[in-house]
């Protein structure tokens, strides 16, 4: 599908977003004059709820039709985003391949905004699942999403250049983002260890950012004891893959940022079995590794001004008789010993050597470690926000704005020293796992902040209950890209203002 910014005629098919606003009633009046039709009934039957969609075809033309959409009554990305995903998600079939997108009447000051968050939207919704299918699709492709089709975008005038480079980031984010849930919604069996290892290298020849994979051997070799007792359970060897993006063209200092996320493949629970009936959704549990993936891929392709360094551990947890048993003693990369209670804790394992290993080699002004950790979070706060951990005002704040802005919510959660007392070993320098049925997702981040080396700005994200959810696009839970915008946001953040410490 390719992008374009026009200012005549406008295409057959357009698709209006609208406000539930003051400014409704007028715009529908406009709209009915358009359409030759009563501006009375349309204001009645039209009330702009979010998602709500209104076909009005123009008096006699079998042709010329409005999708009126509702955003509901705020003007946001997050709302215009998940308002045009739906509507493209649901109507693709029925557009034609010339489908227009009147943006005319926002504001210039939301408009790029919007503009970005419409064409992400409207890409995302053409996302298909059944990677797997053998089964040919009965019912005719639609034309809408294909090679040849057009997204014509209508601007207010003399905004063409800052609406196509909205359309241009949306478009990558878009693309990006399809790709990570193509890697998230693939079965365990076809996203191994070394698959996942394999697929970033790719991401990284074809995006521009280095790569570098420690297998077996290394990670016995380089002392990364925790992820390798995670892994050496499955006939499929854990690894640590680094990255590390550098923009091109340099004129000034730029920030520094660290990005670590957990790749557990496949997560059977280990010796602690997880209970069967969702075990096979355990396949999302490398959520925290998919976003970080997704971030550097949009860095390289939009060649944002940063410095990006990153660690991802990927390990399958599985069950045989090399696997780790409920209160193994292990080392760690860090050189502090673990006493293993919960095998199925083991999430916080493989970063806290992934996390370590990283600040040995780099000192980033910012470190980040993403993860579906914890079920823990999703009873405390639900499925509508992650989990944010730092003891750094500055660096949750920026975090907690940037998340806001493009929907995808961060809450943060207390960090007091008397939620790390649990962790304490009778024989080891640490357990891993308290036992206790509260508070789990916070002695979680209490344990992996032992592994960060007092770094002054540090935060986790647990994003157990978003990075995998209910959509348009699957019978059942399927991934939600959820980090890619969120991090991608703060990252430029720190490119605006960068961290005071």
């Amino acid at each position: 599908m390719t992008v374009k910014i026009i200012d005549k005629k406008s295409p057959d098919a357009l698709i209006i977003p609208l406000l539930q606003d003051d400014s409704l009633p007028g715009l529908l009046a406009d709209i009915a004059a358009r359409a030759g039709t009563d501006a009375s009934c349309l204001q009645r039957d039209f009330l702009a709820e979010q998602k709500e969609v209104f076909v009005l075809y123009a008096s006699g033309s079998p042709v010329i039709r409005f999708y009126l959409l509702g955003l509901g009554k705020k003007n946001g990305f997050a709302e215009m985003l998940v308002a045009t995903r739906s509507f493209s998600h649901r109507y693709k079939a029925k557009l034609p391949l010339k489908t227009g997108l009147d943006l005319r009447h926002f504001s210039n000051a939301d408009l790029a905004r919007l503009t970005d968050a419409a064409v992400t939207g409207i890409s995302l919704g053409l996302y298909k699942m059944g990677k797997f299918r053998t089964e040919k699709n009965e019912k005719p492709a639609p034309l809408f999403g294909s090679g040849k089709s057009e997204l014509q975008i209508m601007a207010p005038p003399g905004t063409n250049a800052q609406t196509l480079a909205a359309a241009r980031r949306g478009e990558v984010f878009a693309a990006v983002t399809q790709q990570i849930m193509d890697l998230m919604n693939a079965p365990g069996n076809r996203k191994t260890p070394d698959m996942v290892a394999d697929w970033i290298k790719n991401a990284g020849e074809e995006s521009g950012f280095n790569v570098k994979v420690l297998g077996k051997e290394d990670i016995i070799s380089e002392g990364l004891d925790a992820l390798f007792a995670v892994g050496k359970g499955s006939p499929h060897p854990p690894a640590l893959v680094l990255l590390d993006y550098t923009p091109v063209t340099r004129t000034k200092k730029t920030p520094f940022v660290g990005l670590v996320g957990k790749g557990v493949t496949f997560d059977t629970g280990g010796v602690s079995l997880k209970p069967s009936s969702n075990m096979h959704l355990m396949k999302s549990d490398m959520g925290g590794a998919a976003a970080v993936l997704g971030v550097f891929i949009v860095a390289a392709s939009l060649q944002l001004p940063v410095r990006l360094t990153g660690a991802i551990p990927l390990a399958e947890n599985m069950v045989d008789g090399l696997s780790i048993k409920p209160g193994d003693v292990i080392g760690s990369y860090a050189g502090k010993t673990i006493e293993v209670t919960d095998t199925d804790a083991e999430g916080r394992l493989i970063l806290a050597d992934a996390l370590a290993y990283l600040l040995k080699k780099e000192r980033p002004d910012a470190l980040i470690d993403v993860a579906t950790l914890t079920g823990s979070i999703i009873r405390a706060i639900g499925y509508f926000a992650a989990g944010m951990f730092t003891q750094n005002d500055e660096l949750a704040e920026k975090l907690a704005r940037s998340g806001s802005n493009c929907g995808e919510r961060l809450w943060r959660m207390p960090m007091w020293d008397e939620y790390g007392t649990d962790l304490k070993s009778d024989v080891a320098d640490l357990r891993n796992f308290t036992g206790k049925p509260m508070a789990e997702s916070i002695s979680a981040a209490k344990f992996i902040e032992h592994f960060t080396d007092k770094h002054p700005a540090w935060a986790h994200l647990d994003i157990a209950g978003t990075a995998f959810g209910d959509s348009e696009f699957a019978q059942g839970k399927s991934a939600t890209g959820f980090g890619i915008r969120l991090l991608t946001e703060f990252v430029e953040e720190m490119i605006k203002t960068p961290m005071r410490h």
